[in-house]
C-alpha cells in the first residue's frame, strides 16, 4: 500500500477529531470563587502619582461575574480610584474566558476629580497547571471627566494594565 494514501485519511481523521474537540471545550468555571489581584485601567492612572488599584472578583454565575475596585494614594499629588466591573462570558475555551465588560469608578488625580465609564471586551487567561492564576487583557472604549472636561479614549490593555487574579 502507497504511505500517502494511508496517511492522508489519518491524518484527515486526526484533524477532524481535533476538531470537534475543540469545541466541546469548557471554559473556566468561576462561579462562586474569589479573585485577588490588582487593576490599573482607570483613567487616574494617566496623571502623575498613579496608584494600581486592588480588586476582589467574584463569579456571580459561570456567565457573570463582578469586582470591587479600590485604590488610595494619600501622598501628594493624591491619587484614588473607587469602582466596579461587571463581566458577562460569551464564549469558552478550556484556559481563557472571553467576555463583555462594563465598567464604572469614582476617580481623582492630580488635582482634579470625575467618574468614568467604560465598556468593552476582555479575556481571561489560564495557564494550563495554575488554574489559580488568571491574567486578564481587555479592549474598548472609555469617557471620563477626570482632567476638568469630558474625554472620549480607547482602551487597549494588557495583563500589566487590566489585572491579574489569584482565585481562591
Amino acid at each position: 500500500m502507497n504511505k500517502k494514501k494511508f496517511l492522508l485519511p489519518l491524518w484527515t481523521f486526526l484533524f477532524f477529531i481535533g476538531f470537534f474537540y475543540a469545541f466541546d471545550a469548557q471554559s473556566k468555571d468561576l462561579h462562586a470563587r474569589l479573585g485577588l489581584g490588582y487593576n490599573r485601567q482607570f483613567a487616574n492612572n494617566l496623571v502623575d502619582g498613579a496608584t494600581p488599584a486592588l480588586s476582589l472578583k467574584y463569579g456571580l454565575t459561570k456567565d457573570i461575574a463582578m469586582s470591587l475596585i479600590a485604590g488610595v494614594k494619600t501622598g501628594s499629588p493624591t491619587n484614588s480610584t473607587f469602582g466596579t466591573k461587571f463581566f458577562k462570558n460569551i464564549f469558552y475555551e478550556n484556559n481563557l474566558n472571553f467576555y463583555f465588560m462594563l465598567g464604572l469608578g469614582l476617580v481623582s488625580g492630580a488635582g482634579h476629580s470625575g467618574f468614568e465609564g467604560m465598556s468593552g471586551f476582555g479575556a481571561e487567561f489560564f495557564i494550563p497547571g495554575i488554574e489559580s492564576l488568571g491574567f486578564s487583557f481587555e479592549t474598548g472604549a472609555s469617557i471620563h471627566t477626570i482632567t476638568g472636561s469630558t474625554v472620549l479614549r480607547t482602551l487597549g490593555l494588557s495583563f500589566v494594565d487590566a489585572g491579574i487574579h489569584f482565585y481562591f
